[in-house]
């Protein structure tokens, strides 16, 4: 029995799509969320906000990462930077 799924399986085509679809749907938002709180109880409440635009541009550029890892535009940036370098 185990034999036939495995055969099934291998025949069909598996990928991650619905998981990488579901981690952009439920984990992303949370954590965003998570990020900003943490922002407003570290720095808010203290009165700290130059050290809270601190956090706050490391946080953007961590997203503008996870954009281009997301939407599979890093190889085009890539390609530019390169020209940038060899003309």
């Amino acid at each position: 029995m185990t034999t036939m799924t495995l055969a099934a399986l291998a025949q069909g085509e598996l990928g991650t799509g619905n998981v990488r679809a579901w981690i952009l749907d439920n984990i992303v938002p949370l954590v965003l969320l998570a990020v900003a709180l943490l922002l407003l109880w570290l720095g808010g409440g203290k009165g700290d906000n130059a050290g809270v635009m601190r956090r706050l541009a490391g946080v953007v550029i961590a997203l503008a990462i996870i954009g281009l890892a997301v939407s599979g535009l890093g190889v085009d940036v890539g390609e530019w930077i390169a020209g940038l370098f060899t003309g």
